[in-house]
């Protein structure tokens, strides 16, 4: 598929996204979410690929938030097919996706720009980021999961205190509360989030994937995420990865996985 608004690199096993919208602060607008939910589809199927990255272009944004002229004049019933359909297509497709998937956020990461990094399964941040829900200010509340994931990531009180005050928090502060996991400098955002991918792409995916299906299971509703955990404990038993890590550990080499 041709992207308008993304740029995809491949390399190492390594598959970046880049968000293209500059001149929008690469908000997302309907068709951008469409393309992402292609690009991650493809990158998951990809047997290459173990670990996705995805950032923004230019220094000023991630993503600046959702593209608000789409939606302005919707009623009730369109925001709510809004919500739900953006969830379904995008940020929970992204969350359980069994490839790691790392938000290297750059410069603003607001309402659903934050939404997207969110349900990425974790995040790094330049010391330029700005990070906030301001949906409330627009007389709205987040719709893309906001209200969900972030109090998961920095408890209730200062998710409730976020998302009240429409008010934006910055790197070091997003550090504090564990919205993101290291800081560091612009220019080297995508060098450590290209170190932290080539750690995880050592590790068997087959693993990774089953691990990342069974702490997203702790946050679901009428889920048991033990008893999803025993599962994948014991699917994990069947694999070749697991024949190979094993056989490897015991032989005192390194593992070779296959993905399987």
């Amino acid at each position: 598929m041709k992207y308008n608004n993304l740029r995809i690199e491949e390399e190492n096993g390594i598959t970046t996204i880049t968000i293209n919208r500059p001149k929008k602060l690469n908000a997302l607008n309907r068709e951008t979410i469409e393309e992402l939910h292609d690009a991650f589809d493809t990158a998951n199927k990809d047997e290459d690929t173990k670990v996705i990255i995805v950032n923004g272009s230019g220094e000023k944004a991630f993503v600046a938030g959702a593209d608000i002229s789409e939606f302005a004049d919707f009623d009730v019933s369109e925001g709510k097919k809004l919500a739900a359909q953006g969830q379904e297509l995008l940020f929970d497709f992204v969350e359980n996706l069994s490839t790691p998937v790392i938000a290297a956020v750059n410069g603003f990461a607001l309402g659903g720009g934050l939404e997207l990094a969110m349900s990425c399964h974790f995040r790094v941040a330049s010391d330029n980021a700005k990070m906030g829900l301001p949906e409330v200010s627009l007389g709205v509340i987040p719709g893309y999961g906001g209200t969900q994931r972030l109090p998961q990531l920095i408890g209730k009180g200062r998710a409730m205190e976020m998302i009240m005050t429409a008010g934006m928090i910055d790197a070091n502060q997003a550090l504090t509360y564990g919205l993101v996991n290291h800081v560091t400098t612009q220019d080297q955002l995508l060098p450590l989030c290209e170190k932290i991918a080539t750690k995880i792409s050592r590790n068997s995916s087959v693993a990774i994937g089953a691990a990342i299906s069974a702490i997203n299971a702790n946050f679901k509703d009428g889920v048991n995420g033990f008893d999803i955990e025993k599962q994948e404990f014991g699917n994990c038993f069947g694999t070749e990865d697991f024949e190979e890590g094993t056989t490897a550990f015991l032989a005192k080499r390194k593992a070779d996985f296959p993905g399987r």
